[in-house]
């Protein structure tokens, strides 16, 4: 008999967590399969998402490797094709890949990097949402939680590109909150603060800047990845039945 609270048990449940392989999104698989998920691990690189799901199962929980480069529409059709082959239906997607090629003055962004953004962040985002919903519609309903950023709220200096395609996800997760609710899915946003990841290294590793962000963040420091999966996960639980179009910030404060 499982002993996790049936508030935020998840047997029987399959999640895909992109960007699965570090950070914010190997921290949101663990929590998902220790409530209960069977997890696909999904990143660029196979041998990373096996790393990860390997781990997992070590624990006693269940997870698959299934690697896709968001940013490439071809390999997003090609993962929900690899499911379909297993028999598998993502009840809960976690869209948590992301891409920030660039830092620095958006005049000087060139066309290329600001394209990566777009397409990892937005049209990644956005097409691995519709296939899964297309499927979860099917099969029931489901659970979507999008990760943003305080950027998308707050534009961050040398971060223009991405603090707005940060911002983009939050409309477009209240869009598909709207039209899917009927068909029992719940789309979520958590807007982490600044966490101490490799993805966020060019600012967690310069001392000199953390003192001042620090200074600027109530709790006076940064947040680990699982102080954000935390939030993820909640989403995706029977806890969270009745939260829809929202969004969340996991930030220490910083934005209040």
């Amino acid at each position: 008999m499982s002993t996790i609270p049936a508030e935020i048990d998840l047997h029987g449940k399959t999640a895909l967590v992109t960007g699965a392989s570090r950070g914010i999104g190997e921290a949101t698989a663990r929590r998902l399969a220790a409530w209960g998920a069977q997890v696909i691990v999904s990143s660029r690189k196979q041998a990373a998402c096996e790393d990860v799901a390997a781990s997992i199962r070590a624990d006693g929980g269940e997870a698959i490797a299934l690697a896709a480069h968001i940013g490439e529409v071809e390999a997003i059709d090609a993962l929900f094709a690899a499911l379909d082959a297993r028999g598998l239906v993502a009840d809960i997607l976690v869209n948590n890949a992301a891409a920030n090629p660039y830092f620095g003055p958006m005049l000087d962004q060139t066309l290329n990097s600001l394209q990566k953004t777009i397409d990892v962040n937005l049209r990644g985002y956005f097409w691995s949402t519709v296939q899964a919903a297309r499927r979860m519609r099917d099969h029931g309903g489901g659970a979507i939680v999008n990760v943003a950023s305080v950027n998308g709220r707050r534009s961050a200096p040398q971060q223009g590109a991405y603090s707005f395609t940060k911002a983009a996800i939050l409309s477009m997760s209240e869009g598909f909150a709207r039209e899917l609710g009927p068909a029992g899915i719940r789309v979520n946003a958590v807007l982490p603060g600044l966490t101490d990841t490799r993805f966020a290294s060019a600012l967690t590793g310069d001392e000199a800047l953390m003192k001042v962000m620090r200074k600027q963040i109530p709790l006076g420091r940064v947040a680990q990845p699982d102080e954000i999966a935390g939030t993820i996960a909640f989403l995706c639980t029977p806890a969270a039945s009745y939260i829809t179009g929202a969004s969340f910030t996991v930030d220490g404060g910083l934005l209040c």
